[in-house]
């Protein structure tokens, strides 16, 4: 799989996560964008926001972080997005996503489609499809010759089958994690198949070039070419699973993009996942030391 340059674009929803210790920033995308951005990657996060004062927060906290915000429309109708995030026992995290919001009405711009044109990947959720403007607006976007990888994120009720499929059938990758796998199986009658035989035929039916199968704290999966790469994962004291899914899916990205093995890029992942798995929120303050020391091993 050849990516044609290193720049890369994040299409969808950008939010404020309303955790139990209070509000953080997050959004798949964005939060993959962050942690690209930290890495050192090229890359830019195109979205709307909300004409409010959570909408004003959110792009200075951007801005502060680095990650330009000239790709984040402004919509003067739609509030800027809020998600009850609920932790279980085992801080496993669940959502509560309200809707109509400023990222269901991402417009086709100029500098978007430019951007869309000239990256050589591009990243996106099924989440930022669930209404028709953005969906339309992501479908022409992924019509460009850059690498397409799109991020399967089912959040009942926002899963359908549909437009979920339409998005697999224009991507070059997929990511998703193993419950979400068993819906596809459900979809096609393939509770026989064991895992591996499920991602062969995943890969196969959405004719992808590349699967990540991630696996909470037990790892994580790659199918390409017809081999299959696995990690078992790093043991870290949870404080939540918010954004580590993100997390992890940066660390990929970024080491595909620097052309590292597939056996080192789905180490650096897991890594970059247990990170901040270990942390409060999706986007905690980066640490390539303590990310090293988790690779290593080494406890931290």
């Amino acid at each position: 799989m050849k990516i044609k340059n290193k720049e890369i674009l994040c299409i969808g929803e950008v939010l404020w996560d309303k955790l139990p210790s209070g509000a953080k920033p997050g959004g798949a995308p964005m939060n993959v964008a962050l942690h690209l951005n930290a890495i050192g990657m090229d890359v830019a996060i195109a979205s709307s926001i909300g004409n409010d004062n959570e909408g004003k927060e959110l792009k200075a906290f951007l801005n502060e972080s680095g990650l330009g915000t000239s790709l984040i429309q402004e919509d003067g109708y739609l509030p800027t997005s809020e998600v009850l995030v609920h932790l279980d026992e085992n801080n496993n995290a669940t959502y509560e996503i309200c809707e109509p919001v400023a990222w269901d009405s991402i417009r086709l711009t100029d500098d978007l489609m430019d951007r869309a044109k000239s990256a050589g990947l591009l990243i996106y959720g099924t989440l930022a499809s669930r209404n028709p403007i953005s969906r339309e607006s992501i479908m022409y976007l992924i019509d460009y010759d850059g690498i397409k990888l799109v991020d399967v994120n089912f959040r009942k009720p926002y899963d359908s089958q549909f437009v979920i499929e339409e998005l697999l059938k224009k991507s070059n990758i997929a990511k998703l994690n193993d419950d979400e796998l068993v819906v596809f199986a459900n979809w096609y009658n393939k509770h026989k198949y064991d895992e591996k035989s499920l991602v062969k035929w995943f890969a196969n039916q959405y004719n992808l070039q590349m699967v990540c199968i991630t696996k909470g704290e037990n790892g994580a999966m790659l199918y390409a070419d017809g081999e299959f790469y696995e990690h078992r994962g790093f043991k870290v004291n949870a404080v939540d699973t918010v954004g580590a899914g993100d997390a992890f899916l940066a660390g990929l990205v970024a080491s595909l993009i620097n052309n590292k093995s597939l056996e080192d890029a789905l180490a650096y992942a897991c890594a970059t996942g247990a990170f901040v798995a270990s942390k409060s929120g999706a986007t905690p303050s980066y640490d390539m030391n303590e990310i090293n020391s988790i690779l290593s091993g080494i406890s931290v």
